[in-house]
């Protein structure tokens, strides 16, 4: 596929003047309000729509249940004459053999041509092994085409992967062990139970029991997207006093540095909103003053029935089609000249200040600039013809194109606007990484927008300044410190799980190779490019003759 940066357009120059005074501008009229507002309740409206199993981004309702997974056992092998890279610290050993029986790596060591017997035997000359990628935030058990997109993810390399919305239906798909999870998917890491919101936690008491009965479903962690100010506070410690970590987005009461005071584990997507932005701007206090911190949809929606299932049924979710694959479309013009002077006054100190905090409380964090880049540089070049769109069902992608063309129809100096924001979240990125914040790959996806693939996240991750093995650090062993499975994943080493790439270039010396896979090892389980692409090709040949 077309990376995201093949086809990056250049930044174009801003036209609209400084304001005098921010302060009062801010103030003086609806444009920060209305802000937090728009984009308040396009993320909420993708949790709730995620989190509900509504038809957009869900098609649990109508998917057919699948029967339990039976996995064989695959057979033994061992790969001959590789380089083993290791991203623990980064070396690599030449002309290195890895034995797998069961799932697991039996072995690791100098190269030899001895045959064994019952064991197949591969040559893995001129190649370099890797651990398996990990997409830290996806969606793919929500998607009408999951089958085909985990094979897709597959072939990318990702092995293992976070699901961040889990419907109840789907917790107790999985606790009975029907998911249609194998030798052709991913492994699943870890999973959300329904996304903490309004709807489903009004009050202390109520996020308190929300998290319990999460728990007692089967769910790994905790995500929130919006809340109260004291709700939200509650939930992280309540949620740490039930044993689970908690993250997800920030209310826009909440400032990054105080979530993360009180033990906030991770952020996705930096936290949406303009919260991140207030923090790291000179003009933060004033910004801040300015801001209506109040939620984007009424919390007494918590005690009205049947309020999530209504907004999450299929007229709402037609309505706002192109704002949940764009909120930014929603933002007013009145709006723009404030975010310009957000983007002027962004300040390296104080983002560095921001970045100490996350550091020192070990404040995980999941970017997803692929993501966030198919919002902001909506127009670029790539995204028109992208090779994902042949993948999405034939309304997803009228829904995307009419998307896009509304982003085009922007006027200049809004799109301009945009592209900065985007920038200025790369420059944020590598900010972070310099002060040792612990940054993990994942693409928000699979969605209705085109590049929510790893190789595109690699190349965002490499945009913002970090190297060739910190890119592959964060999709390895960042990933399997954070779910406390460093003895197990994120390294190819005896005992660990069976799962790792071959790659046709070193992975150290350019980003680019972490995307010239030549097999996948999943969980023991040998493919070669050419039969993941089988594979892929057939799922999409089915999906659209159906």
């Amino acid at each position: 596929m077309t990376t995201a940066a093949a086809g990056r357009d250049s930044e174009m120059r801003m036209t609209a003047k400084p304001r005098k005074n921010p302060a009062a501008d801010a103030a003086a009229g609806p444009s920060r309000r209305t802000l937090i507002k728009n984009i308040g309740f396009a993320a909420l409206g993708v949790g709730v729509v995620a989190a509900s199993g509504g038809p957009l981004f869900s098609a649990l309702g109508g998917q057919r249940v699948p029967p339990r997974s039976t996995e064989a056992d695959a057979a033994p092998f061992r790969i001959d004459h590789v380089t083993v890279v290791d991203p623990r610290d980064g070396s690599a050993r030449a002309d290195m053999s890895v034995l797998v029986r069961g799932g697991k790596i039996v072995s690791v060591g100098a190269a030899t041509d001895a045959s064994a017997k019952g064991v197949r035997v591969i040559d893995g000359g001129g190649r370099f092994v890797v651990p398996g990628y990990n997409n830290m935030h996806t969606h793919v058990f929500q998607e009408e085409r999951s089958e085909l997109f985990m094979a897709t993810m597959l072939r990318e390399g990702t092995t293992g992967m976070r699901q961040l919305a889990g419907p109840d239906a789907l917790l107790r798909r999985r606790a009975e062990g029907r998911l249609s999870l194998g030798a052709d998917t991913p492994g699943l890491l870890a999973m959300s139970g329904a996304i903490l919101m309004p709807f489903n936690s009004p009050s202390i008491e109520r996020v308190r029991h929300e998290i319990d009965r999460q728990k007692a479903l089967g769910a790994d962690f905790i995500k929130l997207i919006m809340v109260e100010r004291d709700v939200f506070f509650a939930a992280v410690s309540w949620a740490h006093k039930r044993g689970m970590t908690i993250g997800g987005h920030l209310p826009p009461s909440i400032t990054p540095a105080e979530a993360s005071d009180a033990g906030y584990d991770f952020l996705e997507h930096l936290g949406t909103s303009a919260n991140v932005w207030i923090e790291t701007s000179s003009d933060s206090s004033a910004l801040r003053a300015a801001a209506d911190t109040s939620l984007a949809l009424p919390n007494s929606l918590g005690y009205v029935p049947f309020a999530e299932q209504l907004f999450a049924s299929e007229l709402v979710v037609k309505v706002t089609a192109t704002t949940l694959l764009n909120p930014a479309l929603s933002d007013p013009p009145e709006f723009i000249p404030v975010l310009q002077r957000a983007l002027d006054t962004f300040d390296e100190g104080a983002a560095r200040k921001l970045a100490a905090t996350f550091a020192k409380n070990g404040t995980w964090q999941t970017p997803t600039l692929s993501r966030l880049r198919t919002e902001y540089r909506m127009d670029a070049a790539e995204y028109k013809n992208h090779p994902w769109l042949e993948m999405l069902a034939p309304q997803v992608r009228t829904n995307f194109q009419t998307t896009r063309t509304a982003f085009l129809d922007l006027p200049r100096d809004r799109r301009s606007a945009y592209h900065r924001y985007y920038d200025t979240s790369l420059k944020l990125i590598g900010i972070l990484h310099a002060a040792g914040v612990p940054i993990m790959t994942g693409t928000d996806g699979p969605g209705g927008n085109p590049g929510q693939d790893m190789p595109s996240e690699f190349q965002e991750l490499a945009a913002a300044g970090l190297g060739p093995l910190d890119v592959l650090r964060a999709t390895t062993t960042v990933p399997a410190a954070f779910l406390g499975r460093s003895d197990q994943m994120g390294a190819v080493d005896a005992g660990m799980a069976a799962d790792f790439l071959l790659l046709d270039g070193d992975p150290l010396q350019s980003v680019d190779n972490l995307s010239a896979i030549s097999a996948v090892v999943n969980s023991g389980n040998y493919h070669t490019v050419a039969q993941l692409d089988e594979t892929v090709d057939r799922l999409l040949t089915s999906a659209e003759a159906s």
